[in-house]
């Protein structure tokens, strides 16, 4: 199969599974497709699917990979004491683990193409992610508590782990319990990392958002926290925060005491 077969397969797999959108025809750009795509791996629930599907999705994500480029650390800004910044889409970051923003049901973002770092990280892992988010939550048998962390493999994400949070969601007036929280969050995945033996990781911004977090003030938490967790327990993990709005960069940019033009942004 070429690239445009093993999309219209996959396509015509998650159709016919699910009664509701059997008898709907392929679009025919391939915009209109991959959206298709990506819509119906959105909605689907986590539960098993054939080893076929798995193969073609899987030669399928690594193409997509491939065509999106991998970023890779000579790429990122370097702020020193192996604190890194990077701008762009966290899914193409070859580091050992990336940070999921998660919400308390961890399997993902069931909204059709939303835009959240929930549902870029679960699209572009395959549908592996969310079966297994599905059956680590079954076995917990509870909503996920805001600010601990989990981990899971990455699958065709190009770095080896996702490592899952969930953040505090701001209503009304920031208060001091949001913001421990949120150090909570950053410091859960740090120590999670290491206990996987993990020598890098890239944090989102978490929390903010639809999560309402003030952006300047969760930067400096998350800055703060990560310097001082490497102090406390004498870390060597490379950090590197991600970022994609050109908001966050100039905070980050500026916490972090960058001087240096932004010849290495995406």
């Amino acid at each position: 199969m070429n690239h445009q077969q093993e999309r219209e397969y996959l396509i015509k797999y998650l159709l016919k599974e699910n009664k509701r959108y059997r008898g709907m025809e392929l679009p025919g750009t391939d915009r209109e497709q991959r959206d298709l795509l990506r819509a119906l791996m959105n909605v689907r629930a986590p539960g098993e699917i054939s080893s076929e599907f798995l193969r073609i999705q899987d030669d399928y994500l690594g193409e997509e990979l491939r065509l999106r480029g991998v970023v890779s650390e000579d790429e990122w800004e370097d702020c020193g004491e192996n604190i890194f910044l990077w701008q762009g889409d966290i899914t193409r970051l070859r580091v050992d683990a990336i940070v999921n923003a998660a919400n308390s049901g961890m399997t993902g973002c069931y909204q059709p193409l939303h835009n959240c770092i929930d549902n870029c990280i679960h699209t572009y892992a395959g549908v592996q992610l969310r079966c297994t988010c599905g059956k680590m939550m079954d076995e917990q048998g509870h909503a996920e508590p805001t600010g601990q962390a989990k981990v899971t493999p990455g699958y065709n994400l190009p770095c080896r782990a996702v490592i899952h949070t969930v953040g505090p969601i701001v209503r009304g007036a920031l208060t001091k319990e949001d913001e421990r929280l949120l150090a909570s969050c950053y410091e859960s995945c740090l120590r999670a990392a290491e206990e996987n033996g993990f020598g890098s990781i890239a944090f989102c911004c978490i929390s903010t958002g639809v999560f309402g977090f003030p952006q300047r003030r969760a930067a400096e938490i998350a800055v703060k926290t990560v310097r001082n967790y490497r102090a406390e327990k004498g870390s060597a993990i490379k950090v590197v925060f991600n970022v994609f709005k050109d908001e966050d960069y100039e905070i980050y940019r500026n916490l972090l005491g960058q001087n240096q033009g932004a010849e290495k942004r995406n």
